[in-house]
């Protein structure tokens, strides 16, 4: 995810900068109007601020993310709605993970994020929301602890949360968000960038299609090598999910990924 895929703040909206940069000051060969050039330079000029916005987003994460201690990460999509059988699997796992001592969490809005907050709320366990702002604006849930909801602007300060601060990955069947998590995770975890950590799919059905296509293409084709489908695990049963993450921990230590 790039810095262009955030939010821009009213600051950055409202940003009135003069034309600076004369034409003959730009590398690119290709061929502008002074107004484009502009844009350029317009955009140089916010992104020096918008440093300072994400160094805060940083901070503000870790400062709170690192006095909760060992927490599960739950995926899905944010369209699923109550009684669902995904809905329901993510209000089961959260439980049965905290009933082990995690605590759990979301990306704060809808869905199956709503039903894993939820389930760690029943279970009277740590529920923790890491929203995003969006044009098309998500509330956060209910479910959340409210001095662990936390707001980003940008899609990527989040990203370094979930993994940084997961002691494992449960995704559920979602949309291009989700598996934007999941193969984050992935990458992470092949290229030794992260520690080792489960990574759980559940809703074997859903998930079918996808591991034939890794398995039958993109391996056959020597894009992943052979143990990398070993990266993750599939689980119809939330106890079974949670146990696989809480028996890792058995032979592994409890601390950030990197």
């Amino acid at each position: 995810m790039t810095p262009n895929s955030e939010h821009p703040s009213h600051d950055d909206r409202h940003m009135d900068t003069p034309s600076l940069l004369p034409k003959s000051e730009l590398s690119s060969t290709k061929k502008m109007s002074q107004e484009e050039i502009d844009g350029w330079q317009d955009a140089r000029i916010k992104d020096l601020w918008r440093v300072f916005r994400v160094l805060g987003e940083f901070v503000n994460g870790f400062e709170t993310l690192s006095e909760i201690g060992p927490c599960v990460s739950i995926f899905g999509s944010a369209r699923t709605k109550e009684g669902d059988p995904s809905y329901e699997l993510g209000r089961s796992v959260a439980a049965s993970l905290v009933s082990r001592g995690f605590g759990i969490i979301t990306g704060g809005g809808p869905g199956i994020m709503e039903a894993a907050n939820r389930g760690a709320r029943e279970a009277n366990g740590i529920s923790v929301g890491l929203n995003i702002n969006i044009p098309k604006e998500q509330t956060a849930n209910p479910y959340i602890d409210l001095d662990k909801l936390l707001s980003f602007d940008f899609f990527f300060v989040r990203k370094v949360m979930f993994v940084k601060y997961s002691q494992g990955f449960v995704v559920l069947p979602g949309g291009f968000g989700t598996m934007d998590e999941l193969f984050e995770a992935l990458t992470l975890i092949q290229t030794k960038k992260s520690r080792r950590f489960p990574v759980i799919l559940m809703g074997s059905e859903y998930w079918k299609g996808l591991i034939d296509w890794l398995k039958t293409v993109m391996m056959e084709q020597g894009n992943i090598s052979p143990e990398d489908p070993d990266l993750f695990q599939i689980s119809d049963d939330p106890e079974e999910a949670a146990s696989l993450i809480d028996s890792f921990y058995k032979e592994h230590a409890i601390r950030p990924n990197f």
